[in-house]
């Protein structure tokens, strides 16, 4: 039997980026993944371009049932550590905005470099490689039964994923891996998904599949709630877009999502001065602030649009502004994981150690990245997360 100081399963971000650290630390590393292709979510990533991190993550960020878990990695490792990284293999990258930064050319540029990064420290890589068990050895550490025969090692480090995107290799092996070993799992959903609704209901508004405009979108009781400012995105089927996404993280079903369609303005103030000195219908008015198709569909269901504003009531021109600037919703679920960005839920941070993610229960057992239960905001967080527990991790293992 083989046996080396780690084993690493899953060679995505972080299953990548720690087996490099720790092997360019002077320890024997096996990194492992049942997929064809390698590091695919880095590859899809960003529109190919894998917005790889944004300067402004904080623990404020990230979603997860133990809050405080994330604070120390985070803090070891920063986002000015990447970019250090990125620098040294010389790949050109941008800001776009709200901290998000994005490679120039290609999320290839990122895969490549992680794979440097392994040889770099002697890492062996064994893909495809399906793991058909994994067990404590009796004198200690780990064995797994792969299909390229048996191999052991005094560390094992779970880099799995969630299951967000199934069709490129996700799967919830992580999870079940965890529970073998006693952990509890926080029940998984999908995450950074764009959310749904009856289609009886959702009726009226298909025809403005398309219709993109800033909003401001918020989810949870009146004294938590989370709201984000970002641009939303009408589908055939409901609400999507980075205000969606970001707050499909907090979202649980049964519960209204409220949407300020015109953020920052006062639409009441605007269409009491529009009845004063305009002479347009209702919806030519509206259409000055928002989409047409939008101030097309909004009169229609509101019976106004035809009526020239000067013509109507104040209390019907407050009623409509009010309705726009609290436009309450019901969603009735999300995409799921096909097209969730990200997993929430997760491998429970209690029983870890935050210093090096080892197992309470299990010496040698780590787990880092998406399989645990931090989930981070869209715009290059979950990325940040994944290099930041990886380092943890890795300069926290020691030779077996």
């Amino acid at each position: 039997m083989q046996r080396f100081d780690a084993i690493v399963l899953g060679a995505g971000a972080a299953g990548l980026f720690c087996a490099g650290v720790a092997g360019q630390r002077g320890l024997r590393v096996l990194l492992i993944d049942h997929a064809e292709k390698l590091a695919e979510k880095i590859r899809i990533s960003g529109g190919g371009r894998c917005n790889f991190t944004n300067r402004e993550v904080g623990p404020a960020n990230f979603l997860s049932d133990n809050p405080d878990f994330c604070r120390s990695a985070l803090a070891r490792y920063t986002p000015h550590d990447f970019i250090a990284l990125m620098r040294r293999h010389r790949i050109a990258w941008h800001e776009k905005h709200k901290g998000q930064l994005f490679c120039d050319e290609s999320a290839e540029d990122v895969i490549a470099m992680l794979v440097r990064e392994c040889e770099a420290g002697g890492v062996q890589r064994w893909q495809p490689c399906r793991v058909a068990a994994v067990r404590q050895a009796t004198g200690g550490g780990f064995e797994l039964d792969t299909d390229r025969g048996a191999v052991g090692a005094a560390r094992l480090v779970v880099a799995t994923g969630g299951l967000s995107i199934p069709k490129i290799g996700a799967s919830d092996f992580g999870h079940r891996l965890a529970r073998q070993f006693g952990h509890r799992v926080v029940e998984p959903r999908p995450a950074l998904v764009p959310l749904t609704f009856e289609p009886a209901a959702w009726a009226g508004f298909v025809p403005l599949a398309g219709v993109a405009l800033p909003a401001r979108v918020a989810a949870g009781a009146a004294r938590s709630a989370v709201r984000f400012d970002e641009d939303l995105l009408f589908t055939h089927r409901g609400l999507s877009g980075p205000a969606m996404l970001q707050i499909s993280s907090y979202w649980r079903p049964g519960e209204p999502v409220e949407i300020d369609l015109m953020p920052g303005g006062d639409l009441r103030a605007c269409l009491r001065e529009a009845k004063q000195v305009s002479k347009r219908r209702l919806v030519n008015e509206l259409a000055q602030h928002l989409p047409a198709r939008l101030a097309e569909a909004w009169c229609a269901a509101n019976e106004l649009g035809t009526r020239p504003v000067a013509e109507l009531k104040d209390r019907e021109l407050d009623a409509l502004a009010a309705g726009l600037h609290r436009w309450t919703v019901r969603p009735s679920g999300s995409e799921g994981w096909r097209k969730a960005e990200v997993t929430a839920g997760g491998v429970d941070t209690r029983e870890l150690g935050s210093q090096d993610f080892q197992s309470r229960r299990v010496p040698g057992l780590h787990f880092i990245g998406e399989v645990l239960d931090v989930c981070g905001w869209l715009g290059g967080y979950n990325f940040q997360w994944a290099w930041a527990s990886a380092h943890a991790c890795a300069t926290g293992l020691s030779p077996g």
